[in-house]
């Protein structure tokens, strides 16, 4: 059997650097070179890519043609082919990576070995991940690598061969024109692909998906954005379910986008309760006060370090499925410690996420940039005579944002920095005002001088009635509907302030 081994990570175990690891352990080598005829060239770009390299992989064993090919031009077969690729994922994750490291860390013979070697599975056993060497060297010591083993191999090779151009692809394509400088984080509407790459590798199988006759697992993107929750580390607890991942990334992503030590209780990727405070466990307290009943066996984010007096308050208060932290103390876990079921994730906070947020249809996938739109308070527009107060512009600010993570369509109340009534999911926008009424009265929570975020514009004056018999006395909303002047006027005679954002957060 002759084998061709080239490798960057040696690790279990020709080109050059191969060899010399090779020749180090006592093993019998033979460089590239010798078998070419030709030295390495360019700078390293030219060894393997040559008709003795190719043909070897290539020759059909069961075909005489081919075999007289090889004897004729002294070509030997070669039945190992272990090759792993150019670290161009780990090269371009390096903050100085300049576009041309990224280029010379493009593999191009690697690639085309691995590819042939796989078309020919038959005859050659291909290797691209140190992984497979235990069961590779177990068959040969039993006399051949099986051809079950071989099929394997191949599909693993082109699946990763795949992978690798879909990496390549997405960073030439998220630069504006090939110059240093020219990423392009969130595509225009002109630089979405014609063809769209995703690179995904399977970290875990889950027990089930979102119900149990559903199967389902979890892939993590081959290069996460910065403070996703790709990035968890698991503390303690059962195994993350299905359901658990879902609503735990909508409360993160919700908890970091504030700036004070916040929290956010998550049921059914719907916030529950928000708060801010001047700790977490302040936060935790006034979050959970907004909605006690549907916090029960939630999820739970903070954007702060979790410590003993908010876990404690947390194990006091309720069953909880997962609670999420950038760092969670020793005296935090010790404190759930006779929770052992309960799941401690650790996420290091960014406030960077997704560019791109994918959702999947029949036959296809809706592609748009993610809705990291933040509303400030100088591009508000006020269209009431009232003025809204200070306090009242920062209670409608909070509103806003947790109203883009409330299934539409919503309708927020809030005061003094805590949710009071969450409205979502309606098909009706009143609907929603008046569960999130229904859901401030059911806590014993007052309305009474309250602030109301909804996401989408009111089309008529009802729902802005429905918010104020039940106490408001400001809104935040994008307008933007035909009856605003309907809308405003009602607004008017209410004697409630209003505020337009100029846009709408859909949540779907």
């Amino acid at each position: 059997m002759q084998a061709l081994l080239s490798v960057s990570d040696k690790t279990g175990i020709a080109t050059g650097g191969t060899a010399k690891l090779l020749a180090e352990a006592g093993l019998p080598v033979t460089e590239v070179a010798e078998v070419t005829g030709f030295p390495e060239m360019l700078d390293g770009r030219v060894k393997t890519l040559h008709p003795r390299i190719h043909g070897g992989l290539l020759a059909r064993r069961d075909l005489p043609a081919h075999m007289a090919a090889l004897q004729q031009h002294g070509i030997a077969t070669i039945d190992l082919l272990i090759v792993n690729l150019y670290p161009f994922a780990q090269a371009t994750a390096r903050p100085d990576c300049t576009l041309e490291d990224a280029i010379e860390n493009i593999d191009i013979g690697g690639p085309a070995m691995l590819r042939a070697a796989a078309k020919n599975w038959q005859d050659v056993a291909v290797v691209i991940d140190p992984v497979d060497y235990a069961r590779v060297l177990t068959e040969l010591k039993a006399g051949k690598i099986e051809r079950a083993t071989k099929f394997m191999l191949a599909k693993k090779v082109f699946a990763h061969t795949a992978a690798y151009d879909g990496m390549i692809t997405n960073y030439l394509t998220a630069l504006a024109d090939g110059s240093e400088g020219s990423t392009a984080s969130v595509p225009q509407r002109a630089e979405y692909p014609a063809v769209l790459s995703v690179q995904l590798a399977k970290t875990q199988e889950l027990r089930y998906g979102e119900n149990p006759h559903q199967s389902a697992a979890f892939y993590r993107d081959a290069k996460p954005a910065p403070g996703t929750l790709a990035h968890w580390t698991q503390l303690q607890g059962k195994e993350l379910s299905y359901n658990n991942i879902a609503d735990a990334d909508a409360a993160w992503e919700c908890v970091k986008t504030f700036d004070a030590p916040a929290c956010v209780i998550v049921k059914h990727a719907n916030p529950c309760g928000v708060a801010v405070g001047g700790t977490a466990a302040e936060a935790y307290s006034k979050a959970f006060k907004t909605d006690p009943t549907s916090a029960y066996g939630g999820i739970i984010a903070f954007n702060q370090p979790l410590d003993s007096a908010a876990a404690g308050a947390i194990v006091g208060n309720q069953f909880v499925e997962v609670v999420i932290a950038p760092s969670i103390t020793p005296e935090a876990r010790t404190a759930f410690a006779a929770r052992q079921n309960v799941r401690l994730l650790e996420v290091p906070l960014s406030k960077q996420g997704n560019a791109l947020d994918y959702k999947r249809v029949g036959g296809g996938l809706l592609v748009q940039g993610a809705d990291a739109k933040n509303v400030q308070a100088s591009e508000l527009r006020v269209v009431t005579k009232l003025q809204p107060t200070h306090e009242q512009m920062q209670d409608l600010l909070f509103a806003w944002k947790v109203a883009k993570f409330v299934k539409s369509n919503a309708i927020v109340f809030c005061a003094g920095g805590m949710t009071l009534g969450v409205g979502a999911g309606q098909m009706s926008r009143i609907d929603s005002a008046r569960i999130a009424s229904i859901k401030a009265e059911n806590a014993g929570l007052t309305l009474k001088g309250s602030a109301v975020a909804s996401d989408a514009f009111f089309p008529f004056r009802d729902g802005l009635d429905v918010v104020c018999d039940a106490g408001a006395t400001c809104v935040i909303q994008p307008g933007g509907s035909m009856r605003d002047d309907e809308v405003i006027a009602a607004a008017a005679e209410r004697g409630i302030a209003m505020v337009f954002t100029g846009t709408r957060h859909f949540r779907h």
